[in-house]
Parts: structure tokens; sequence; C-alpha cells
């Protein structure tokens, strides 16, 4: 019974942790890494085809989006998630492959004319919808018995729509060990969502540290320091452009904004429009309609039970065409933009802020964890020029940042959070998902504070859930500059035959016992293949 860790280790992004016991093997979340990587990471330690399944703590692209790529190299599994998490993956996971297309397009036209070689996206639609047809939607708080040796629960983290903890229960030889996976766990007190549940035994946890170093400040009337900013950049004549990841961010804010239409909070601008820029986002917030009674909070129920659409007002407007878009921009009067993606490393936000970054009387309205080497992270702290489309870019505009709006949990709520564990202490916390020093200093703290056996793994490390020792340790290797630049959009399509071949050989496994005359005929097609491609 062996738990690798091999995504999200002294970093931030990239979840993926891999477990294997007896002839099974599945991963809890595949991520994909979003900004710089510090790490190299380990690869998934079998072929994609013979893991058999994956649990998905939450849809946000740095626990889901290399899903795709793992179905393109073989993977015919099943991938467990709540209900909202599924329907979230089905529009964010065919976003993620038509950026990733469009982006390998937009460089192949780059790369033709200076003679370069292609470039492969790292995945397409095919492999996105391939995958979503292997997803099994789950309730919240009811056990789910995977196979005879394998029981999974989710329950919910607070920190977006559909978001949990996972519960798993293995059993290995007359034993069993339960692990628990934190996922990414919510800040509490948050608009539209419920706040985290907790969870009171494990033998191992594996939890998050995102701000595991930090303490939010006390949080301020959002509706009021949002109503601020935007009255002080409409004097100006400005827009208020808010980059806000499409799942989440977006709907919180339209929550706000709901307020200061409905309080009169800007008497100056009543009318004032806003436009959601991401057909994303617009996908997103009618999925947040359909899960009223599995998600939303008491707050946001009692105004549903009112007939009050929580995230709806006048003024409202969306742009799903690129033609809609590109209008915006010209609109005569200051509106609010809220864009994609959050970072600003991609989508139609960086046409936003081309048209305003080096207008003076406009604002940048950052609500949103930003990962260092982002242009997001850059432009809050003080870039003075950015290349846009291969411009060079300006900052005039006033460049702000909403404090206290996070989705994740902070030193104090992550510490309350691993505290329901201490009547009954785990054998082990691993703590994941953090910046390099972040992860051991959180580890520490849960050391010092609780007096729990807290470590902080690295890519690679392997441990063996029978005794909860470290049997291998990984890498701690530091990704090159030229490395990290190439392989977030490269991928190498003799690879992708590797992994085909691999998965030949996997289907074959499985098929021994079969009668003769079937393998003979397995047999037969599949040297006509080698013959056809012999070379």
């Amino acid at each position: 019974m062996l738990l690798e860790f091999l995504g999200a280790a002294h970093e931030v992004t990239g979840s993926c942790h891999f477990v294997s016991y007896g002839n099974k093997h599945f991963l809890v979340d595949c991520g994909m890494e979003q900004g710089p990587d510090l790490y190299v990471n380990q690869e998934i330690p079998v072929n994609a085809s013979d893991i058999d399944y994956v649990f998905v703590t939450h849809a946000h692209i740095d626990h889901s989006g290399l899903l795709p790529l793992l179905y393109s190299h073989g993977f015919r599994g099943k991938i467990f998630a709540t209900r909202a998490t599924c329907e979230l993956c089905n529009i964010m996971l065919k976003d993620s492959a038509h950026i990733q297309m469009f982006e390998a397009e937009w460089r192949n036209r780059k790369a033709k004319r200076a003679g370069k070689p292609e470039v492969v996206p790292l995945y397409n639609m095919d492999d996105a919808q391939g995958v979503l047809e292997h997803f099994v939607s789950c309730e919240y708080e009811k056990q789910v018995e995977v196979c005879e040796d394998l029981t999974i629960r989710f329950v919910d983290a607070g920190h977006l729509l559909g978001s949990s903890s996972i519960e798993i229960w293995l059993r290995e030889e007359g034993i069993e060990k339960k692990l628990v996976f934190s996922g990414d766990i919510g800040n509490g007190n948050h608009p539209l969502i419920k706040d985290p549940k907790y969870i009171k035994d494990a033998d191992y946890v594996i939890m998050e540290s995102t701000y595991g170093d930090k303490l939010h400040a006390v949080p301020p009337d959002y509706a009021s320091e949002l109503a601020r900013v935007i009255k002080e950049t409409f004097i100006r004549g400005g827009n208020v452009v808010i980059p806000a990841f499409s799942v989440g961010r977006t709907q919180e804010m339209l929550y706000f904004l709901r307020r200061i239409k409905t309080e009169h909070l800007l008497p100056e601008f009543e009318g004032f429009e806003v436009y959601i820029d991401s057909p994303l986002a617009v996908e997103a917030t009618n999925i947040f309609h359909k899960s009223v009674s599995e998600c939303f909070d008491e707050e946001a129920m009692e105004l549903v039970k009112k007939g009050i659409n929580p995230i709806s007002f006048p003024g409202l407007k969306t742009a799903v065409t690129s033609e809609e878009s590109k209008m915006i921009n010209f609109i005569p009067k200051p509106v609010v933009i809220i864009s994609a993606s959050g970072m600003c490393e991609a989508g139609r936000i960086r046409h936003h802020l081309k048209h305003n970054l080096w207008r003076e009387e406009s604002t940048i309205l950052f609500v949103g964890f930003q990962v260092p080497g982002t242009l997001g992270f850059n432009l809050l702290n003080g870039a003075k020029e950015v290349k846009l489309f291969g411009e060079q870019i300006e900052v005039h505009a006033n460049i702000e940042n909403l404090p206290g709006i996070s989705g994740h949990a902070d030193k104090e709520h992550l510490t309350k959070w691993a505290a329901a564990f201490s009547e009954n202490p785990p054998q082990k916390v691993f703590v994941v998902h953090g910046d390099d020093e972040v992860c051991n200093s959180f580890a520490s703290h849960l050391r010092k504070e609780l007096g729990y056996d807290a470590k902080a793994p690295y890519s690679g490390d392997i441990y063996d859930l029978m005794t909860g020792e470290c049997i291998k340790e990984g890498t701690r290797e530091i990704v090159k500059k030229k490395e990290k630049t190439s392989s977030r959009v490269v991928s190498n399509v003799f690879a992708r035959l590797l992994a085909a071949g691999q998965r030949l050989i996997t289907v074959i496994q499985k098929n021994e016992g079969l009668p003769n005359k079937d393998l003979a005929k397995f047999a037969d097609q599949i040297t006509a293949l080698c013959d056809k491609w012999d070379r």
C-alpha cells in the first residue's frame, strides 16, 4: 500500500497523488501546473492504461487539467467527483483543450515563418470529450464502494462549487487504512457556497497549505469596497477591469455587484453596466443556478426563497462571441468588465488589459491569488511595462487589490481544519500545495502546535502506508529555465504513440483467458497493423 507524491509538492499548482495497493492504482487529482515550476515533477509511475480510478477534489484546472492528457495516453478507468465538479469539468476541460489548440495554432504560424518545428497541443478537443465520458457523479456525504476493497466519501471543502475533501478507506491483506485528501480548503464566510466541513479521523492526512504562512485581514465589507473602486474609476471616466477565474470568483463578484445595485451603494451611477466577457464564466454561472440546494449556503438560500437571484441584477450583460467581446472596448461610457483568466495568463482578459492598462483613468482590480511569475502577479507588484500580443504596453492604469477575497483558508483556518483530527491523531500529515518554504513552515507549525508527525514531501517521495515510512526519496532537482518555457505547450507526438503501444500491452493482458478463436483474431489484427507500419 504505497502513496507517491507527483505534483503540488513544494509548489502551489499541479496537484497529483498516486496510490497503489494490491493490483490497483489510482490518482487523487490530475492537475496542470500554472505559472512557473520550481521542482521537476516525477511522471506517473505506471502506464496511464494501468490506472483504474481518478478521484477529483474539484474542477480547477490545477487539479483536473491533465485528465485529457491522461486519456490521450490510454487511461480508460473511472473518474469520481461530485455532481457539480462533473458539470464544471465538462466545460472547463473543453475550454482548456480549446486554449491548448488555439495557442499551438498561434505558435505554429510564427514557427512556420521562422522555420521552426511544429508545436503540438498538450491535448485536443477529442481528448477532452473522451475523458468526460468516464466521469462518475457522486453526492456529498455518501459512501461509495468503488470496488471490494476501496470506499470513498466526498465532504464539502467550501472552496468552490462542488469542491470536496475526500475520505478514502483502503483494505489490503486484512488491514484497513483511511486517507483524507483535503483538496483546497475554503476560507469560510464566503458568499454563495457553504463553509468547509471538518473530518475527525484518519490514518493519513494530505492537506493543502496555500496560505499556510499568512493570516487574512479582517474581511472588509466587500460590496462597499467594490463600490468605492467603481465610483473613483467612473468619476475619472475609466473602466474597471476585473481579472477573475470563470468559476467561483466571477460568481462571487456578481453577488457583491448585486448588493451594490439593490442597496443603492452607488447612487451617482445607479444604472452602471457590468459585462461578463467569458463564455466559460457564462456557462459556469448557469451551473451555479442548477446547484442551489446542494451547494448554496443559508444566506444565498434565503434570497432564493424570496425569489431573488443572488447573482443577477439589472445592467448585467454577457459577451459570448469574439465580436461581442471586441465591442466592449468601444463602449463610450465607463463599465465594469469581468473577464478570464484570473492570473491574466490567457483568454480575453489580455485584450482588455491591452485596451486599458495604458489609460490612467482605468482601474485593474485583482480579486484572487496570483502565482509568482504570472502577468497578474507582475502587475500587482508594480510592473511599469508589459508585453501583450507582441506589443509593449506602458502601465498607467490604477492597479488595485481587493484584500480578503480568497478561496483558500489562511493559517488559522488551516490549523483549525487540521485540529479536527486531534482526538484521534493521524499517523502522519503530509503538507502539500504550497510554496517551497510555506510547505516546510506549515509542517513545522503542525508539529509544534498540534503534535502531529507532519512532513512536507517532494515530488517522487514514496511512503509505505502500512508502516508510515518513506521508502524512496524523490527529486529535489530545480527546473531549468529552458525546460520550463518549452514544456507548457509542446507535447511529443511520438510519446503519444508509445503510450498507445503501452495501452495495447495492457489490453492484451486483460484478454488472457478468452477463447483461442478470439485471441487468434486479435493477434492477426495486431500483426496486420504492424505489417502496415513496419519500416
